[in-house]
């Protein structure tokens, strides 16, 4: 079941109010923009943005339940296209944005697409198919060590990448490389006595990143909002790893358009991290648009 990261304190900063509009740039489960309708009512609109179709078709059965088609416009899209998404939609005023940049439980779970390594699935790691054509696959069995090496290094900040880089170069020429556990099995024993399950996740994590080209686009998301929002409007951005709130931190800092609202991330409970173990990662930070 979907469970909202940080809820109460995502809905503290933003502080929806009666008719007031806000974005969800990753819709995901709904967790969150339910609850923001919650407080806008009786027409207050959420413009719900997700890169995933199994997503937005999800969220779309829902609001047609609910009957909530008016109140929630759903863009199956990349939020790197927040601008253009929010013209086609004449989606405006905008009082708050959320960016959750927490990989969906969904895409984990049952999309056979490769982004756990828990399980045994094509190495794919595309949030959307339909809109894009790079695969993990073709990255660890067609990039040079050399890319191989600087990808593990500088998105999943892993200390053996130039290791795991030079065996994964040299076992595909016996064999392509084309399924999570493949790779998994590959990097245990590459390791030995020196692998830990955290490696894996780092360059799980590293290849999602360069696949789905998600610090860019994030980059484009926030350089997107300070057009967008109203003055006194908020951007609250929960990320899951030190590169995603390294870029919301320096963002926030460098851009005289913003006022921070979080001098520290705030980070979830230790009863929130328990009920929910996928929250133990996340950082929240907020800016008002000056």
């Amino acid at each position: 079941m979907h469970v909202p990261v940080l809820l109460d304190e995502v809905l503290e900063y933003l502080q929806p109010k009666a008719g007031q509009n806000f974005i969800d740039c990753t819709i995901g489960g709904g967790g969150h923009s339910f609850k923001i309708l919650s407080y806008t009512e009786p027409d207050g609109k959420i413009l719900g943005i997700d890169l995933s179709p199994e997503a937005v078709e999800k969220i779309d059965n829902k609001r047609r339940a609910l009957n909530l088609r008016e109140r929630i416009i759903l863009a199956n899209d990349n939020f790197a296209n927040l601008q253009e998404i929010v013209e086609r939609n004449s989606f405006s005023p905008v009082h708050g944005i959320l960016l959750d940049l927490g990989l969906s439980s969904d895409l984990i779970e049952s999309s056979d697409r490769g982004f756990s390594f828990m399980r045994d699935e094509t190495l794919d790691m595309r949030f959307n198919p339909g809109l894009s054509s790079l695969t993990a696959q073709e990255i660890i069995n067609q990039y040079s060590e050399k890319t191989l090496r600087e990808i593990f290094w500088r998105y999943g900040e892993e200390r053996y990448s130039s290791r795991i880089a030079r065996e994964i170069v040299r076992n595909r020429k016996r064999k392509k490389i084309q399924t999570s556990a493949q790779l998994s099995e590959l990097i245990k024993k590459t390791l030995g006595f020196r692998f830990k399950i955290k490696v894996l996740a780092r360059i799980f994590q590293s290849l999602r990143i360069v696949v789905n080209q998600e610090l860019e686009n994030l980059q484009q998301a926030l350089t997107s909002s300070l057009d967008i929002l109203l003055p006194s409007g908020r951007i609250v951005v929960l990320s899951y790893h030190t590169l995603e709130d390294r870029i919301v931190k320096r963002f926030f800092k460098e851009e005289n358009s913003f006022k921070i609202l979080t001098k520290k991330p705030i980070t979830p409970s230790s009863e929130e991290i328990k009920k929910n173990p996928r929250s133990r990662s996340a950082k929240l930070r907020v800016a008002e648009k000056i």
